[in-house]
């Protein structure tokens, strides 16, 4: 990230009050989770059955032992740790500048780190419950588990993640469409928003502040006025927090703004691989 992008981005962040963060598996990558979609990311490794039909309610059904398997082996990483990017987020909430966290990743990392509204559209893997009774299983209790995980009642206790074929929460959508259209900043990060219908949620933002940070941009470049093809946790560890010492403006209405030019930052590279 170049000076000029650097201080437009600080910019941004500091005249802002209700900044909303989208961000994908991008995030948590440098905490050793691999990506779905870029090189070396899950769906290009290969496995018995392609991880797209693993991660589907029709294979959960028909096959629940492969299911867990893969589960176990590459959806749940117990010893991962927040790193830089969710630390700042955490940080931005505490100093009263952002308002929530819209994640489409499941492995609670923001919440570690100490962010308190976390909006989980795909759900997490520290919540786990019985399909026939309803109790909850925490992330500790499935990993001492083998093959299908049972309830004491019988029941199968399945995670709460959103797999293919399943819809996602509308309760967490709406609050997250609610918080996107009051915002008054949206920083895009770690996803190439490739993922529906949860990327529709940005739709709802109607403001001028918006960034995406994302190691490759090819085809989102002008879809901000700051487009950065950078790791996310080097350009948020360049944010200074100033935190919030005057009440919320209005969020401002979509429109050209001399301060924040369309267009402006890096661009993608034709080819490059998305990251989630």
């Amino acid at each position: 990230m170049n000076a000029e992008s650097a201080e437009m981005l600080q910019k941004m962040i500091d005249d802002s009050r209700r900044i909303v963060f989208f961000g994908g598996a991008g995030v948590s990558t440098e905490s050793g989770i691999p990506d779905f979609r870029s090189r070396g990311g899950l769906f290009s490794q290969k496995y018995k059955y392609p991880p797209r039909r693993i991660l589907s309610k029709t294979f959960y059904r028909s096959k629940p032992e492969e299911f867990y398997r893969f589960y176990r082996d590459r959806m749940v990483w117990p010893d991962a740790k927040p790193n830089l990017a969710h630390r700042k987020l955490a940080e931005l909430e505490a100093a009263g500048k952002l308002s929530a966290i819209v994640t489409q990743n499941i492995d609670g990392l923001h919440q570690a780190a100490g962010s308190r509204k976390v909006l989980e559209v795909h759900g997490s893997i520290h919540r786990n419950y019985c399909q026939k009774c309803g109790k909850f299983y925490d992330l500790d209790y499935m990993l001492h588990t083998e093959g299908v995980p049972v309830c004491g009642c019988g029941g199968v206790i399945k995670p709460d993640v959103v797999l293919y074929e399943e819809k996602l929460n509308q309760k967490v959508m709406a609050e997250a469409a609610e918080y996107l259209s009051k915002a008054d900043m949206l920083i895009i990060g770690g996803t190439s928003l490739s993922v529906y219908p949860a990327s529709r949620l940005i739709r709802n933002y109607k403001g001028i502040r918006r960034v995406i940070i994302n190691r490759c941009t090819f085809g989102m470049e002008s879809m901000a006025p700051l487009v950065l093809e950078e790791n996310i946790t080097d350009v948020l560890s360049r944010i200074t927090v100033h935190p919030v010492s005057e009440p919320s403006k209005l969020p401002e209405a979509e429109s050209t703004h001399p301060e924040y030019p369309k267009g402006s930052g890096s661009s993608g590279f034709a080819g490059c691989p998305a990251a989630g």
